[in-house]
């Protein structure tokens, strides 16, 4: 993908930490997405949402509006979703998401702004709810309509389906198996259900010393 910056994690000699549970029912629940480069670069963590001394709270989101990164939460939740190792909502993928459209790839920031509006509107077309509360096996159909092109085509222009649905499926695994020191992949979730030490940088190893850059 041409946002990647980032190699994927590499075994190193490194003693890794103990895994998290890997099991045989990490659902694919939308389509099987091969691993590969991960990660673009700039920002880090999930944002802190905290009052000091009467200061109002800052905004959670530097990109979305709220109603804009729940309806998004859930679809990433559906491409990578908890079982028994975390999920998209544990590992912070929205964080990186919207870090990532205020920088390096703010060329995104319409088809996001666009693509969840078009969405939004066709959940409620055919659902008369909402998409965040139709029951999971209800949602997983209808990003199927998505990635199939069978969504209603009124309501879908610029952004195509297929194109909002296939760059979020690229986000959403970049934010998962990139480096923390992005904006996703918290606690360094995937690396830890996967087995993997922290990829080596030269003069750096946050992962044997806990910390992230």
């Amino acid at each position: 993908m041409e946002e990647s910056e980032v190699t994927p994690p590499q075994t190193n000699g490194q003693t890794a930490p103990p895994p998290l549970p890997v099991g045989h029912s990490r659902r694919t629940v939308v389509k099987l997405v091969v691993i590969g480069a991960t990660g673009a670069a700039a920002g880090a963590g999930g944002a802190a949402i905290i009052t000091h001394r009467g200061q109002a709270a800052p905004a959670p989101y530097r990109f979305f509006s709220e109603g804009e990164a729940s309806l998004l939460i859930a679809i990433c939740e559906q491409i990578i979703p908890r079982d028994d190792a975390p999920g998209a909502t544990d590992a912070g993928v929205i964080h990186y998401i919207d870090r990532q459209l205020s920088g390096k790839l703010a060329r995104h920031q319409r088809v996001y702004r666009q693509g969840l509006e078009s969405f939004r509107k066709t959940c409620l077309q055919i659902h008369k709810k909402p998409f965040e509360e139709l029951p999971f096996a209800t949602q997983t159909e209808t990003l199927r309509l998505l990635e199939s092109g069978r969504a209603p085509k009124d309501l879908w222009g610029s952004p195509s389906q297929q194109e909002f649905f296939n760059l979020v499926i690229d986000h959403t695994m970049q934010g998962f198996y990139g480096s923390p020191r992005h904006g996703g992949n918290r606690e360094y979730a995937s690396y830890r259900m996967l087995g993997l030490a922290y990829p080596n940088i030269i003069g750096q190893n946050r992962y044997a010393s806990g910390k992230q850059g």
